[in-house]
């Protein structure tokens, strides 16, 4: 008599297992490893180049659920404005190459945190480009600025606007910018997949440290899943 092959559900792990493993990524900091290992993989395989870098930030909210049995806020989360909009919770920053879009630095901070203190953290070391929007002008002035990484930053978006378009010299002033926001628009795709193909719109846990580790490990699932098809070309 053959046995019946057991059912999905008995083999996926239940959630005291998932807790227990994500202790023990927590416990050896594993996550970043998990990130080098796979774009390790990804170099290997002449996807992730190291001539240029984009680096930005995106705020992820603290539900309310992430109080404490006092009734207080997480006190790792802050307020921040983005428009007129204010938002509760952190930042996830993060450095990626200018050419795939693969994340290859993660670093979180609490959400009031200025832009521009992190840009210099987000680089690999082997860039000699960097790009940002224009809330990281400056970053070259910092006092961890690396000298050889010529920085690229946008122009503010009002002196932007007042460019006059019939003056040949400020015309091609609009269309570097226009280039230079091209390549930023690389640093929006890995957002775009832990938010909306993995549903990673608000933190999950309590402290920077867990939510940024949960954080490290999805973009280094996101860099495979925007690699996926150039992957599967080079090993069909």
């Amino acid at each position: 008599m053959v046995a019946e092959p057991h059912g999905c559900a008995d083999r996926l792990p239940d959630e005291t297992t998932i807790l227990r493993f994500r202790h023990l990524l927590e416990q050896h900091k594993l996550a970043p490893k998990i990130l080098q290992t796979v774009n390790e993989m990804l170099r290997d395989n002449g996807l992730l180049l190291r001539a240029g870098a984009v680096v930005d930030g995106t705020l992820i909210a603290a539900p309310s659920s992430t109080k404490n049995q006092s009734g207080e806020r997480d006190p790792e989360m802050h307020q921040s404005r983005k428009g007129n909009q204010w938002y509760f919770g952190m930042t996830a920053h993060i450095g990626v190459n200018a050419e795939s879009g693969l994340v290859h630095t993660v670093r979180g901070t609490p959400g009031n945190v200025n832009d521009v203190v992190e840009p210099n953290a987000l680089l690999h070391g082997e860039e000699t480009e960097a790009f940002t929007d224009a809330g990281y002008q400056g970053a070259h002035k910092r006092p961890d600025a690396k000298p050889d990484v010529r920085w690229n930053s946008a122009m503010r978006p009002g002196k932007r606007a007042a460019l006059d378009k019939s003056n040949r010299v400020e015309q091609l002033t609009d269309q570097l910018e226009r280039l230079k926001a091209s390549i930023r628009a690389k640093v929006e795709h890995p957002f775009r997949v832990i938010k909306r193909q993995f549903g990673h719109v608000k933190v999950r846990y309590r402290g920077l440290t867990k939510n940024t580790a949960q954080l490290t490990t999805l973009f280094a699932l996101s860099n495979q899943r925007m690699a996926r098809k150039k992957l599967a070309a080079l090993y069909a």
